[in-house]
């Protein structure tokens, strides 16, 4: 079936979608708007299909973690078919807000998203809204605007605006990616992630398997996205997590050829590679930046692999793998580039690292996370 034929048809689902989500509820809402924002602390999505969660722990100063709480997001986890250690298969699924003080975890189980107050290693929960489509895996903020990857029945992208610590849908900022709602396994077939370039102008999505795209919509001054995305085909490169480097570019994790990868995405959409370094390692689909290092996640291989980036990112020098627990997956660095958090999916654990001057990384510790298993969504401050 034509892309464009399966755009039609999953942009009508996605559309019913909308119309079936329970309207947004909000659960001890503080009576003003101010906040205090993160630090110190570590928050970790479960995911768990029974009753999703997040997670706080306490950071001390040599980095290891105490756990500190438990914060119902009044939302489910989900679990897409095929998937062990990634039962969300993204990047982003739980995403800071600094600029509002906000938290924002996805409930794929109930498509919904739950919006949280951050105070120091504390949670407050202020809303809980749909998330304009089916399967939600991944949030990008930038400056008051927000928008939501929907997985499933094609894909979808929603926006949002902040605005006194709340998330407002914008009806008019529902597109479909149009992708084959059929293809299996889910886990490798279903996008990966939503995030903005660097100064806000574009937003990009990956597919994964699912054509082996990036999708990037041209955003107004409003935060409105163009009609359609612009598609960039990367054959074979199975897309899946990436951060921005520079304005207008990114550093993306490819599974495909377990490889980390330097991308300009260009002012009309496209997208072209500038440098491409092999990890060695199995299902590198994450990665995570800290100053001019990059730790790319190796769920096959249980390890991290270590770069380091130079000339506007245009070279890519590996530092060697480091072990972590089974299936690693998301990662957080702490707001001081100190230390280095990783989910680890199989066993639900998060693991502790200082990151050294050389770019390499010391064990500190490990955290089980309860109900953690196959849990994906990090933040770390």
């Amino acid at each position: 079936m034509h892309r464009i034929t399966r755009l039609a048809l999953a942009c009508a689902t996605a559309l019913a979608a909308v119309g079936s989500v329970a309207p947004s509820a909000t659960a001890a809402v503080p009576r003003d708007d101010s906040h205090h924002g993160g630090h110190h602390a570590v928050f970790v999505q479960t995911d768990n299909p029974a009753g999703n969660q997040i997670v706080a722990y306490r950071r001390a100063d040599d980095g290891t973690l105490t756990q500190d709480g438990r914060y119902d997001t009044g939302g489910l986890g989900g679990v897409l078919d095929g998937s062990v250690a990634d039962h969300l298969a993204s990047q982003g699924s739980l995403t800071y807000d600094e600029q509002h003080g906000l938290l924002y975890a996805v409930n794929a189980g109930s498509n919904t998203v739950t919006v949280f107050a951050v105070d120091g290693d504390r949670l407050e929960r202020r809303q809980v809204v749909g998330s304009g489509g089916r399967f939600p895996v991944s949030v990008a903020v930038h400056g008051d605007v927000v928008y939501v990857l929907n997985a499933l029945d094609g894909g979808s992208i929603q926006g949002y605006t902040v605005q006194q610590g709340r998330l407002h849908t914008q009806d008019g900022w529902n597109r479909c990616l149009g992708l084959d709602p059929n293809a299996t396994p889910q886990f490798t077939n279903t996008p990966g992630q939503v995030g903005f370039v660097s100064d806000g102008s574009q937003l990009v999505v990956t597919t994964k398997a699912n054509g082996n795209n990036l999708d990037v919509f041209r955003l107004d001054h409003d935060g409105a996205p163009a009609d359609t995305p612009v598609v960039t085909n990367l054959p074979g490169a199975v897309p899946f997590g990436f951060v921005p480097d520079g304005r207008h570019g990114i550093f993306l994790a490819e599974a495909g050829p377990n490889a980390l990868a330097t991308l300009t995405i260009h002012p009309d959409g496209t997208a072209t590679q500038d440098a491409f370094a092999a990890t060695g390692q199995a299902a590198t689909c994450w990665v995570v930046a800290v100053r001019d290092l990059l730790y790319a996640s190796n769920a096959g291989s249980s390890t991290l692999s270590g770069f380091r980036t130079a000339d506007h990112g245009r070279r890519l020098t590996a530092l060697g793998n480091t072990p972590t627990d089974p299936g690693t997956v998301d990662a957080a660095v702490s707001a001081n580039g100190h230390f280095l958090y990783a989910q680890t999916g199989v066993n639900g654990i998060v693991d502790e690292f200082a990151v050294n001057d050389d770019g390499s990384l010391t064990a500190l510790g490990s955290q089980a996370v309860p109900d953690g298993v196959g849990g994906e969504g990090i933040v770390a401050f």
